[in-house]
């Protein structure tokens, strides 16, 4: 198993340095750019949602660790905050059956990063938001 841990502020300025974190480990493991593509954008997602809401106005910090296991060969990536508790699991996943129009703004992306990982769980522990996304490589 190899671990390892990034501490940004909260802050939209951040997302490069975080991609950039997250894309370096998925190098080692010879990654498909395919699956690089989908978990970068989960990752901007998560990051850009913990930096505009999480601390919202001040900014507090936002910590990612990435660490690859198992068989088969999963990364997992994990994000805490300590701003405002908040489960994006909870938001009711958008009717996509409506147009543009019809449905309702924001939970877009969340959906997006339900369908396109193998698995993602929320909890909130230690006045700590704790979102792990997962992948199998």
């Amino acid at each position: 198993m190899k671990m390892n841990r990034l501490i940004v502020p909260a802050k939209l300025e951040e997302l490069e340095k975080v991609i950039d974190f997250v894309n370096a480990f998925l190098e080692q493991e010879d990654c498909s750019m395919r699956i690089q593509t989908q978990i970068d954008v989960a990752v901007e997602e998560i990051f850009v949602n913990i930096a505009n809401y999480a601390y919202n106005p001040e900014i507090g910090k936002a910590e990612i660790e990435v660490e690859i296991s198992g068989e088969p060969i999963t990364v997992s990536i994990t994000f805490k905050d300590s701003g405002v508790p908040y489960n994006p699991l909870e938001k009711a996943d958008p009717d996509i059956t409506l147009s543009a129009e019809e449905r309702q703004i924001g939970g877009l992306g969340i959906f997006m990063v339900k369908k396109s990982m193998d698995d993602i769980e929320y909890s909130y522990k230690d006045g700590r938001n704790v979102l792990t996304i997962k992948k199998k490589l």
